[in-house]
């Protein structure tokens, strides 16, 4: 049953000034490590095989020390409108921004990891009020994942992606909104192909750039790009994802270092940035150290680097996280991004998204489009929600 909409509250949040002095003080104490034996003057992708490049790592904790400007990402949160509201005795951070068009109809958006809502706090306004008039419009809503950010910490296990979908469910309900329109990447992709396949009655339609097809499909009848990105996916798993595998069988442990080091959680995260990006040598080829530090800065100052890591242990690991049998039958916008780190073929996507109505292969963008590319990936989901919406007519 719905609870009233007094139960969601208006949040906000402010740092204590000495948590953000004692996180300059622990930057500025660091011990890091004698520099990598791969060595390699930038430009050049190879200076990344060992990991974070200690001097990359070294200018970025100098800025983050030194420059970076934690209240304005604080300021940014409150324009868009911040609440918390308790489903399933869990507390749930979310923003909310309504659309002033009357048409708008409500789209909620669901992060991943090492995403948070801040992939999406510069895209949101464009979402909500177009410039263009004639674009669809939406009342937007982004949660905060169990664990993450300022949504409470699970103290049991039980926080998947099928119970998250649930309770995204009972939140949209909350707001006032009975249908509504799902995106999501990374985890926040397998929790939108859940909702769209378990929720039919409450959900117009998806847009994901994560497809995810059934288990045991063969390569019979692909095309020559399909075979490699299932490749590439293979590879992915078979010899990048040592951090899946350590966060899917022991959280505890990788989290007392990301949440005790500030550096240690930065080098974790920024590891990823740079793997998972469309660049050559940096992820700040595309995506700005502000935008990056907005992000591993919200996991330091709410102490969620293990909690956050659990949501592997409660999935299975990623690739095994959705049910073998799960079908989504309303309408679905898929893009696959070039440098993403899974990328399905059509043909394996259709085996479980019944209703593709719109497929696009943007030529450029990687794990973090809304990050990378963010105007082309407005467009991308503002056209792919319009063609669900149309089909869900």
């Amino acid at each position: 049953m719905n609870r009233a909409s007094s139960d969601v509250e208006a949040f906000e949040a402010r740092a204590a000034d000495a948590d953000l002095d004692d996180l300059r003080a622990r930057l500025a104490a660091a011990r890091l490590p004698e520099r990598e034996t791969v060595y390699r003057a930038a430009p050049d992708p190879r200076r990344w095989d060992q990991g974070v490049p200690l001097a990359d790592l070294v200018d970025l904790v100098d800025y983050w020390r030194t420059g970076y400007d934690w209240r304005s990402f604080e300021g940014r949160l409150d324009r868009i409108g911040q609440f918390r509201t308790v489903i399933d005795g869990l507390g749930i951070h979310f923003l909310h921004r309504r659309s002033s068009r009357a048409d708008a109809a409500p789209l909620i958006l669901t992060h991943g990891w090492p995403g948070s809502i801040a992939e999406f706090t510069h895209v949101i306004d464009e979402l909500a009020d177009p410039s263009d008039t004639a674009t669809p419009a939406f009342h937007v809503v982004v949660p905060s994942l169990p664990g993450f950010g300022h949504s409470d910490k699970p103290a049991a296990t039980g926080w998947g992606t099928g119970r998250i979908a649930a309770a995204w469910v009972e939140l949209m309900g909350r707001l006032g909104y009975s249908r509504f329109l799902a995106h999501g990447g990374d985890w926040g992709g397998v929790i939108t192909t859940v909702l769209g396949g378990r929720f039919p009655e409450r959900v117009l339609g998806i847009h994901s750039t994560l497809a995810q097809a059934p288990p045991g499909l063969t390569a019979d009848g692909l095309t020559p790009d399909e075979r490699r990105w299932t490749e590439e996916t293979r590879r992915f798993w078979q010899h990048r994802a040592a951090y899946a595998k350590q966060q899917a069988t022991r959280p505890q442990t990788i989290g007392y270092s990301l949440v005790d080091s500030p550096v240690g959680l930065l080098a974790w995260i920024l590891d990823k940035f740079s793997e998972w990006t469309d660049t050559e040598d940096s992820p700040f080829e595309t995506i700005s150290r502000d935008r990056i530090l907005d992000d591993v800065t919200l996991y330091w100052l709410t102490r969620t680097g293990a909690s956050a890591a659990r949501i592997y242990y409660e999935s299975h690991g990623g690739v095994n996280a959705l049910d073998s049998g799960l079908r989504v039958d309303v309408p679905s916008a898929i893009s696959v991004y070039p440098r993403d780190i899974e990328k399905c073929p059509r043909a394996w996507a259709q085996e479980r998204y019944r209703r593709i109505v719109r497929w696009r292969t943007p030529e450029t963008g990687g794990h973090f489009p809304s990050l990378e590319v963010p105007e082309s990936f407005v467009k991308d989901l503002q056209e792919g929600l319009a063609a669900v919406m149309a089909a869900a007519r």
